[in-house]
């Protein structure tokens, strides 16, 4: 009767081990799959399906912010229109008085609708180059004395920038956003459509950037965007690099046929106090046929509060009588970009 137990006993650790080794090979597949999805997923926050390679790329050119850091040149984008105007009248960081309205207290855009177009050229499978386009609509805004009296102007406008921006591969991921990075980009180059065309009234043709009394940086017109940068991110750094409290000097180099000196001035983040516009001062004047070649400077300080990272900074040249006519019709506005970094 013993030996019979033992048979049985025996019998049953063997049945167990079975058990245990079929289940076992049930589960493996069900195993290799979790670790295959969760290294996946490490790899890739976006369904490849969802958004492709250009699909990101134009996200980045257009209307979003590659990441939280500041100091990314690919988040530079992101931030051109606020980087020049969209709020509407602010002040200047001092007063422009003149005539015929008596005196000018805020003036600015702001901005109703954007229509950005983006073409994109591949150069084999490493480089993508974006042409991007941006239309912006909106209201320009006036607000003065005349006569004594507190009034206001709006004008409507259009006006249109380019600036081209080239994206190279850094890996073959299937989330595209570990694979391209920006490389180079352009300064801006922009003019208002409507209600007048801005070259057609002013062309900038060069524009110097002094800092602390050197020069640092010259840039050729009247097409800026053949002014080309290249990103840290590919170990250059080929703009203007500045610390709270550089003294800063910028002269701009224009064709004008009005007989009125223009209103230019240059359009940065905004300081502690709201303002984020320096009116430019004309220093000098010479008659070229029907029209007038002139040149505007202005010095003034990297303030002490300025936001660290990478921005866009801007010069804008108006006519006179876009400012000091309050005819609608009278608006014309040459514009151009480029970006600065400050350090933390």
């Amino acid at each position: 009767m013993s030996k019979i137990k033992f048979i049985n006993l025996t019998e049953r650790k063997l049945k167990m081990k079975t058990f245990g080794f079929r289940h076992l090979i049930l589960f493996l597949p069900i195993i290799f799959g979790i670790t295959i999805f969760n290294s996946s997923c490490s790899d890739s926050t976006i369904d490849p399906g969802v958004q492709s390679d250009d699909d990101f790329i134009r996200s980045i050119a257009v209307s979003s912010s590659y990441s939280s850091n500041a100091d990314e040149d690919d988040n530079l984008f992101y931030n051109e229109e606020a980087d020049f105007e969209s709020s509407g009248a602010v002040y200047n960081n001092e007063n422009l008085v003149n005539s015929p309205l008596d005196s000018i207290v805020r003036w600015g855009r702001r901005i109703t609708g954007k229509n950005v177009n983006v073409n994109i050229t591949n150069f084999g499978d490493t480089l993508k180059s974006a042409d991007v386009t941006k239309t912006i609509s909106g209201n320009f805004i006036i607000i003065g004395y005349l006569g004594g009296n507190l009034d206001s102007t709006v004008k409507p406008f259009t006006q249109e920038s380019r600036r081209t921006i080239s994206f190279k591969r850094v890996n073959r991921r299937p989330n595209p956003r570990l694979n391209w990075r920006v490389y180079q980009y352009s300064a801006i180059d922009g003019e208002t459509k409507t209600p007048q065309t801005g070259k057609d009234n002013i062309v900038m043709n060069r524009v110097e950037y002094f800092r602390n009394n050197d020069l640092v940086l010259t840039l050729n017109g009247p097409d800026f965007t053949s002014n080309i940068f290249t990103s840290r991110f590919f170990s250059n750094n080929s703009f203007i690099d500045l610390s709270r409290g550089d003294q800063i000097r910028i002269k701009a180099y224009l064709t004008s046929n009005h007989n009125d000196s223009d209103i230019v001035a240059y359009h940065w983040a905004r300081n502690s106090f709201g303002f984020h516009r320096e009116p430019f001062v004309m220093t000098s004047q010479i008659q070229n046929g029907n029209n007038f070649d002139r040149t505007y400077e202005k010095t003034f300080e990297v303030y002490n509060q300025h936001r660290h990272g990478i921005h866009n900074g801007y010069i804008s040249s108006n006519t006179r009588s876009s400012l000091f006519d309050n005819t609608t019709s009278l608006f014309s506005s040459t514009y151009m970009g480029l970006p600065y970094r400050v350090r933390q």
